[in-house]
């Protein structure tokens, strides 16, 4: 018997229901933008019967686009608000729709107006991206602020749900609030050691979710000793609102080189290789090249400003080379505008105390007193780092990769973390975008390895649009 639905399960009802409405309203505007374009746009044969023509298909325009969407499950809850996921469907709706009435067009030798055809879907996908970005935005807004919650029970051994519950408790713009946690009977304990209540063991899983009322419970290792244990977990649960997911032994590695196939039954995982050559090789330089290119003519301007600033500030040198660490421990000079007094290197061990990385090779001082005025504006908006562009068409960097180091933090790197050295370093990444200086040595190697690993240049132009984001919060820039 299928349980009512809970307080969540509503807001999450309401939500899906909300982006459909917005759907709708975007659609059936673009239809009538078409139109009107159709007839006023000078690029287009005047055509009296445009009008008529719309009206009479319009409304079938936008009812197919609509159970479009919902046939391809771009209002799947599991996918709103996160990933690539939603967006790659949406767009995919658009174009089945478009094929359709082209294919229902071209057997019909109905006399649709081609220049209505391209604006309704010229005008209409780029709009309804926006709303679900938006909308998107909206979600992760509330749930900031502590709305639409999933109330989450991790079960497994008590080493990996900690380690779970790090991920999800450092993401908290996805929602997810951990009530506690489930493990073996033979690791008796009150909490975890990083703090998660033990509410249960895991051969009480399914009495523990309803009695904690979740609304996910994620396993871990050690959650359940066979697949027929987690089968009849499965069969408790049935007719409840509970989500389950199983957290892979595989760890960082993206979706894109992971594919199930199942074999008799048996369903298999296959994983691609690493992309690290792919990430060093011509598409991505070309890539790099162009993008570059195109940017520092951009940013000329604003570059020719700051360099004036500098300069006028203290009469020091403009820009700040550094050797740091390239692709396959190749050095070079790695150009910033100065940000910092002219004598900075010589001060750096007269303030060592202030290093809040002590755990790592980094150093990082959120109020570092060699920082000038003019080098705190441009730290605090990436400013100072548009001179790498120059690098990047070089070829010394990317535009998106690793952090660049310097070559007394590589002396001290791990024979893992060398990894990190076969790309090219970037301007930006997902260190970037993922919390910039705010985050552990740990975090940040974690991320590096997992874009060398997993590159791609849908991954790059994700990060660099991200990035734009990033460097406008306050968090993390110093």
């Amino acid at each position: 018997m299928t349980q009512p639905l809970s307080e969540r399960g509503r807001g999450q009802r309401l939500l899906q229901l909300g982006i459909a409405g917005g759907d709708l309203v975007i659609i059936s505007a673009a239809t009538a933008l078409a139109a009107v374009g159709r007839t006023r746009l000078e690029i287009f044969e005047f055509s009296n019967d445009v009008n008529q023509v719309a009206q009479s298909v319009g409304l079938w325009i936008v009812v197919a686009w609509m159970l479009a969407n919902l046939a391809l499950g771009t209002y799947t809850s599991s996918h709103l608000g996160v990933g690539t996921i939603e967006y790659a469907r949406v767009c995919s709706a658009a174009g089945l729709t478009a094929g359709a009435i082209g294919i229902l067009s071209y057997l019909t030798k109905f006399d649709l107006s081609r220049g209505f055809f391209v604006l309704i879907f010229a005008i209409g996908l780029p709009t309804v991206l926006l709303w679900r970005w938006y909308a998107r935005r909206l979600v992760h807004h509330a749930h900031l602020g502590g709305h639409l919650l999933t109330r989450v029970l991790i079960s497994g051994s008590v080493s990996h749900v900690d380690d779970v519950a790090a991920v999800l408790e450092r993401e908290q713009w996805l929602g997810y609030r951990i009530v506690g946690a489930l493990v073996p009977s033979s690791q008796p304990a009150r909490t975890t050691p990083k703090g998660v209540p033990v509410v249960g063991t895991t051969a009480e899983t399914a009495s523990s979710v309803l009695a904690e009322k979740a609304d996910m419970v994620v396993f871990t290792e050690g959650a359940f000793p066979s697949a027929t244990d987690f089968r009849r977990i499965a069969w408790d649960l049935e007719g409840h609102q509970v989500q389950m997911a199983v957290v892979p032994s595989l760890s960082d590695i993206s979706s894109g080189r992971m594919a199930m196939r199942p074999v008799g039954g048996l369903p298999l995982v296959h994983v691609e290789q690493p992309q690290s050559l792919g990430a060093s090789r011509g598409l991505k330089r070309a890539f790099d090249f162009v993008g570059a290119t195109l940017l520092l003519l951009l940013a000329a301007p604003v570059m020719i400003v700051f360099a004036i600033a500098t300069k006028l500030q203290d009469g020091g040198p403009v820009l700040f080379r550094q050797t740091r660490v390239g692709r396959e421990g190749e050095l070079f000079e790695c150009l910033k505008f100065r940000s910092m007094v002219v004598d900075a290197e010589a001060k750096l061990s007269s303030i060592t105390h202030l290093n809040q990385n002590a755990d790592g090779v980094l150093f990082k001082a959120q109020r570092d007193p060699r920082i000038t005025k003019v080098g705190a504006f441009m730290r605090r908006y990436s400013i100072d780092e548009l001179p790498q562009l120059i690098n990047v068409v070089n070829g010394d960097m990317s535009l998106v990769g690793p952090r660049p180091a310097l070559p007394a933090e590589v002396r001290r790197y791990v024979p893992d973390v060398q990894r990190r050295l076969h790309v090219r370093p970037g301007m930006t990444g997902l260190w970037q975008v993922s919390g910039r200086s705010d985050l552990s040595w740990d975090d940040t190697v974690r991320l590096d390895l997992y874009y060398v690993d997993n590159w791609s240049i849908v991954q790059d132009l994700s990060i660099m649009a991200k990035t734009i984001h990033a460097v406008f919060r306050p968090n993390g820039a110093y």
